[in-house]
């Protein structure tokens, strides 16, 4: 049986999502996920230094939950399903290093769930993107509640997730859900782009920013100048902090290791 996601390791990894036409979220494609995110999780700093997340295919990023598995899922039976759903995306919203979802056609309930996850989302013009899962009388389970107000604010949320909205990569962008569009089969390599952008800065630097700029909405002003003040003492130790400065002063392009 061929793989649901497609793990490929380097400074860029690229993580895809591989049960076309849709991409749907299956049971078995959340168990493939994970191991994969795992994988991720455990790679040394100077390793994975970006990860792009796609979805096979030009109709979708990915385009929800499969309605199939529904059923299975009523009350109590479904609870370790809804628990698996939560704890796959919170993984992939706590990889260490900076993720680029790369959104190519629908990123639509459990599918936009998993792009919310991702530091940065690009869409091709062609994208639509939504929580529409009150049509179907449920209710986001992947994050989605949490996730979309701390993005583009509690009221626009409300508006999207209560309606079932669905929007335009336009539209999309405007409100702030997606960092920028681009032409139709373009936003994988807009995607990469901005990876290897990220892979030549400081990895180190990179992973303690974006885990301070994740804290900065859970702690007080106080305490996340605390933890920004003790990120730059461990960065200033580093040997990257001292081929930085080097390489500036020499007109050089730095050579980073991670360490």
């Amino acid at each position: 049986m061929s793989a649901l996601v497609v793990l490929d390791l380097g400074r860029e990894a690229h993580l895809e999502l591989a049960n076309p036409p849709l991409n749907l979220v299956t049971g078995a494609l959340l168990d493939e996920l994970a191991a994969a995110l795992a994988t991720l999780a455990a790679a040394p700093g100077g390793g994975v230094r970006a990860v792009v997340v796609t979805g096979s295919g030009e109709r979708a990023f990915c385009a929800g939950s499969h309605v199939g598995e529904f059923e299975a899922q009523r009350g109590s039976a479904g609870h370790e399903r809804h628990a698996l759903d939560e704890r796959v995306a919170a993984r992939l919203a706590s990889l260490p290093m900076p993720t680029i979802a790369a959104i190519e056609g629908n990123a639509l309930g459990g599918g936009l769930e998993l792009a919310l996850c991702c530091d940065l989302r690009i869409a091709s013009e062609r994208a639509r993107l939504g929580l529409p899962e009150v049509r179907l009388a449920v209710t986001p389970g992947s994050g989605g509640t949490q996730r979309l107000p701390r993005i583009v604010g509690a009221a626009r949320a409300k508006e999207l997730i209560l309606t079932g909205r669905v929007l335009d990569a336009a539209e999309a962008h405007r409100i702030g859900l997606v960092h920028e569009v681009v032409p139709a089969g373009a936003a994988r390599s807009r995607a990469d782009a901005i990876a290897g952008e990220i892979a030549d800065r400081g990895p180190l630097a990179v992973r303690e920013a974006k885990r301070l700029v994740d804290a900065a909405s859970e702690v007080d002003l106080e305490t996340g100048l605390a933890a920004e003040l003790d990120a730059s003492e461990r960065i200033f130790a580093t040997d990257d902090l001292l081929e930085g400065a080097t390489a500036f002063l020499e007109k050089r392009e730095p050579t980073y290791h991670g360490r």
